[in-house]
């Protein structure tokens, strides 16, 4: 497989008023072209600091940030914000322009590289389509549920035609049905238009769901990576061996239609 991220001996530490706190250490992993890669971690674990060190949002104190075969550090601001626009996210709490109705919302990166309204109305409509909302164009997104809000986030995202979708706790506000229907969306994005997907999330039962190879953070460190297989069958570690409890936990306080629903 072609790497498409890679992370090599990336730290990151904050400078605060109190001393030094060490958000991330020595953390080196690879991103096939294609895959579907897991972050997992507690709250607290250095996940969403990592998913900001892949795009710069944040810049990694020490270490180095491949995307294809540039080195993001290397670049000059032009060339990291022309990076920067293939590489999507979308976020726990949406995001969305709330005085814009949810067409106007898809069309608004389309507006900002100069797109004409007709062509990037057009376009936007196909992405409503595409995430299964095309009956809600002219809805506000104060009309919709948190996974309708979600699906509008992503055919956003889609607007700007991206090679990787970064996800940071992308389903953390949503119910379990929710969460599966907007994972088996982000299934067909990955199948239909081959991008690359990072799913940062503190939910073992997400990676199960849609990831192929997911790596473990626990305060910092990344203690264990692998296929998804690998680390339920033979945890490791004692951080995985949690999270697996944790989510082996939760599927067995679900009610007996929950667990029909899942399957």
């Amino acid at each position: 497989m072609e790497p498409i991220i890679k992370a090599e001996h990336l730290s990151k530490i904050f400078r605060t008023d109190s001393g030094e706190v060490t958000a991330l250490r020595d953390i080196s992993f690879t991103i096939d072209r294609g895959d579907i890669f897991g972050i997992i971690g507690l709250s607290g674990a250095g996940k969403s600091t990592l998913v900001r060190c892949l795009n710069l949002l944040e810049r990694p104190t020490s270490g180095k940030v491949w995307v294809g075969e540039k080195d993001l550090l290397e670049l000059s601001e032009q060339e990291l914000r022309r990076e920067r626009q293939k590489i999507g996210m979308i976020f726990q709490h949406f995001n969305l322009l709330m005085q814009r109705n949810v067409l106007d919302n898809v069309c608004f990166p389309l507006e900002i590289t100069g797109m004409k309204k007709r062509e990037a109305r057009k376009q936007a409509l196909q992405l409503l389509e595409t995430v299964g909302l095309s009956d809600k164009a002219k809805a506000y997104p104060a009309q919709l549920s948190g996974g309708q809000k979600q699906r509008v986030a992503i055919a956003r995202v889609l607007a700007a035609n991206p090679g990787i979708l970064l996800c940071d706790e992308a389903t953390s506000a949503l119910d379990p049905q929710t969460t599966k229907s907007i994972l088996g969306l982000l299934k067909e994005i990955n199948q239909k238009y081959g991008i690359t997907i990072v799913v940062i999330t503190h939910e073992m039962s997400v990676v199960r769901e849609i990831c192929s190879h997911v790596a473990v953070l626990d305060h910092g460190n990344l203690v264990e990576s692998g296929t998804v297989e690998e680390i339920f069958t033979s945890p490791k570690t004692d951080a995985a061996r949690n999270l697996l409890r944790s989510a082996l936990g939760s599927l067995s306080r679900m009610e007996p239609e929950e667990m029909e629903g899942r399957n």
